[in-house]
């Protein structure tokens, strides 16, 4: 049986290949550690992929800003129907319509059952942490495709708990799997709540989930800030505040005029590594963001890093930042006593309740963030069109099931 997937080539380039129907077991490829080549994975299912998104993390491997290897299949983010179950599955049956963390964890090692499975200790030779179609994350293959093996079933799969109820709210559904945790995550670790002002850097998918998520943790006012006017626009239709970058360059004096004071209660960097610097004539300046928003928070806030930072970057403009060392200015965050929090975000502390959140209808992450539905052969266009700014998530439908039950907007002409 075939398998289509988004494949990355090479800089600038993706294209649709046949990267053969996925069993249980790891084998060689684009990006496998060798040591887990051959791993057997009897407690995993095979996934028949409904819903796959494109993420601002891919958009990295895909411009050539990391060591991800030609071949890679692409994708992290991941709903769909388990067709076959491993003799090692206990609780997962076929025909369970499922949310699959973007973090492959073991449930075992210390890091998981601590509910940092984000860092599973079990699952990527090289360091703590794993993800599907990532590079430098132990070789799994990703689920920007039509089938997909995914491992620890038991532990990780988030049950749908009705599938009619869940197809008419897959839109929102499929971001279950990494950019509404993220952003939640984002939201939490700067510690926003009921009243907090909240400047969010970024108004990309992350950057809008996570404004979303400071409305939905009680957030007086969120506030962000981009680049790209659509983007700040998609922002402002669901109640946030903005600051064109590229227009201006003091971000305390724009906070100043809609709040009165220069600074927020606690920022979110939805950013990261490929930050601009800001104006008019900006070019890129990777620190940008964790320096302008640690001038922008008030002594003792916190500041929440969803944003991706590496530790290769073969496209960066010095050789500190090709290795991830960035001119931070560490001393004004020791000195109002700042508190960051970074990493991978571990999916699996706040999906369940996001799930809920979604179903009952308190949260409207689709709308948000501009939800799009494409078929898989026109993902490649789609990875352009995200690259030059559009302020839309694009949800991969590889089978056409979202568009055979839904009316919608869709990417037919994609800018």
């Amino acid at each position: 049986m075939s398998n289509k997937a988004v494949v990355y080539v090479k800089p600038g380039e993706v294209e649709i290949r046949d990267i053969g129907y996925p069993d249980l077991i790891l084998r060689d490829g684009p990006g496998v550690n060798p040591l887990n080549v051959g791993r057997k994975c009897n407690h995993g299912v095979i996934v028949k992929v409904v819903a796959t998104n494109i993420c601002g993390s891919d958009q990295h491997m895909v411009r050539g800003r990391t060591t991800a290897p030609s071949g890679l299949a692409l994708g992290h983010e991941i709903t769909g129907e388990v067709i076959e179950v491993g003799s090692d599955v206990e609780f997962i049956e076929k025909g369970d319509f499922v949310s699959v963390p973007f973090n492959i964890a073991c449930g075992c090692c210390p890091s998981c059952r601590r509910q940092d499975t984000h860092i599973c200790e079990n699952v990527n030779p090289d360091r703590p942490g794993s993800a599907y179609g990532y590079v430098d994350m132990g070789g799994w293959v990703g689920g920007q495709s039509e089938y997909v093996m995914v491992p620890y079933a038991d532990f990780q799969l988030l049950k749908f708990p009705d599938k009619d109820q869940a197809m008419e709210k897959i839109l929102d559904l499929t971001m279950l799997s990494d950019i509404f945790p993220t952003g939640y995550h984002g939201a939490v670790s700067a510690d926003v709540k009921t009243g907090s002002t909240v400047y969010v850097a970024g108004a990309g998918p992350v950057g809008l989930a996570a404004a979303h998520s400071a409305q939905l943790l009680g957030a007086s006012v969120v506030i962000v800030g981009d680049m790209i006017e659509e983007r700040l626009t998609q922002a402002e239709s669901f109640g946030c505040e903005t600051i064109n970058l590229r227009q201006h360059d003091d971000i305390g004096e724009q906070i100043e005029q809609i709040l009165g004071v220069p600074e927020v209660d606690c920022a979110i960097d939805a950013v990261g590594f490929e930050a601009s610097g800001h104006g008019e004539d900006a070019g890129e300046a990777p620190a940008t963001v964790l320096n302008s928003i640690m001038g922008a928070t008030r002594a003792g806030g916190r500041l929440g890093i969803p944003g991706l930072y590496v530790t290769g970057d073969p496209g960066a403009k010095d050789a500190d930042a090709k290795e991830g060392t960035l001119k931070i200015r560490f001393g004004l965050g020791f000195a109002k006593a700042h508190t960051f929090v970074t990493g991978q975000t571990p999916v699996m502390r706040y999906n369940r309740d996001l799930m809920k959140a979604i179903l009952s209808g308190k949260a409207n992450i689709a709308k948000a963030v501009n939800a799009t539905v494409i078929s898989l052969g026109q993902a490649p266009d789609s990875y352009k069109a995200f690259d030059n700014g559009a302020s839309r998530k694009f949800i991969i439908d590889p089978h056409g099931l979202i568009r055979n039950r839904h009316e919608l907007q869709t990417a037919d002409s994609i800018n």
